[in-house]
């Protein structure tokens, strides 16, 4: 008599192992970075629904910020260091220490993801939700841009009560606006 796999558990195997499959084929290793020389520069979510890096603003410098993608506006929906744009070189980087931040041109920090908890980071990934994450080695999040919206709430985002939404001050300056939420 031969015995018969229950399909069932199959497929829930099948199931829960899917996101770890997805995770290490988008992650962004140890020492990956983006440098801000043109609007390309960017990490896109599995999809490509959203990316995740450097959009030029006007002349004056760039942003780093996650944007709609596959739309023609591209329009931009979380920034960091929103109150200044970088200069032509600036670099985000997660070191091989487990660091995931932002330097101008000649080194300077400018920001730093402030990653919860005592955990060093161990990958990154640009999710299909907009959500960009820091993961330790057991795929815990550390910090992720859901946790510190600018403008924007995206579905599956949650917003805290000490939140606050700021509106941008104009279409090209990102610092925050006068109104709020």
């Amino acid at each position: 008599m031969a015995f018969k796999q229950p399909y069932p558990l199959y497929f829930l195997h099948i199931l829960l192992l899917l996101p770890c499959s997805i995770f290490a084929q988008t992650q962004i290793s140890l020492g990956s970075n983006l440098t801000a020389l043109n609007d390309n520069s960017s990490w896109p979510s599995p999809s490509g629904d959203f990316a995740f890096g450097f959009r030029k603003i006007g002349e004056d410098g760039f942003l780093l910020a996650i944007w709609f993608n596959k739309v023609k506006e591209r329009t931009i929906v979380w920034s960091a260091n929103g109150n200044n744009l970088v200069p032509e070189g600036s670099k985000v980087e997660l070191t091989t220490g487990g660091k995931f931040m932002l330097n101008d041109a000649t080194g300077k920090q400018i920001w730093m993801a402030e990653s919860s908890g005592t955990g060093v980071a161990y990958a990154a990934a640009m999710l299909d939700t907009g959500n960009f994450v820091l993961v330790d080695l057991n795929l815990n999040n550390l910090w992720e841009s859901f946790d510190v919206p600018t403008d924007t709430i995206l579905p599956t985002q949650i917003l805290n009560r000490s939140i606050t939404l700021y509106a941008p001050f104009s279409a090209s300056n990102y610092s925050k606006g006068r109104f709020f939420f």
